[in-house]
């Protein structure tokens, strides 16, 4: 059984999302640790409430970004984590994470990369015009929201959609996309290849 962390800073929708896919069977997985950089973060509730283990860690009480992620990787490793998701985790991971957890850091994003990457993006393909939008989970690596993509899903944006509601279908897409692609790890059946990554059938 694959040992998780996620990383949260909000409301913790995909968090609960991931817990409900363990619950029911689908994912075949423990969460080990939730950390927030957020004190009051609902995530942090939701995990409690499931008997998860669950931290805040604030990033002012360091003097740097690398101490602070070095406190992260203390927590990580006290639990034995093979796999860190980010689930609405508002900071940049720096090196210190990226290098000791290498192709075993995965994110959702609410846009179709490489397209609208950072923050707002459903509002950034709405105002833009798009006529198909979706979300993407992804590695994370050192370029924001750049890494190589496991999936993605298409939402058809309707022609009286507001950012809201667009913004709502997406979430749906996520909700079912980040357990998928949590699920293909833990099985092993994804490989890196450059850019792509190849799902082992």
């Amino acid at each position: 059984m694959i040992r998780i962390a996620v990383l949260v800073s909000g409301r913790g929708s995909n968090l609960q999302a991931i817990i409900d896919s363990i619950e029911n069977g689908y994912l075949h997985a423990q969460i080990s640790i939730v950390i927030s950089d957020i004190s009051d973060a609902y995530a942090l509730v939701r995990a409690k409430t499931h008997g998860i283990n669950a931290v805040h860690i604030d990033p002012k009480s360091f003097d740097s970004k690398e101490s602070y992620e070095t406190e992260i990787l203390r927590v990580l490793d006290s639990h034995n984590v093979q796999l860190v998701l980010l689930a609405g985790y508002m900071k940049i991971l720096g090196k210190p994470l990226l290098n000791a957890y290498k192709n075993r850091i995965v994110n959702i994003h609410p846009a179709l990369l490489p397209a609208f990457p950072g923050l707002h993006a459903q509002e950034q393909a709405f105002k833009h015009g798009v006529k198909v939008a979706g979300c993407t989970v992804h590695f994370v690596d050192e370029e924001l929201d750049g890494g190589p993509i496991i999936l993605q899903k298409c939402v058809e944006v309707k022609e009286d959609d507001t950012a809201q509601t667009l913004s709502e279908r997406i979430l749906e897409q996520e909700h079912k996309i980040y357990p998928e692609a949590i699920k293909l790890f833990a099985e092993n059946k994804l490989r890196i290849d450059g850019r792509k990554v190849k799902i082992i059938k």
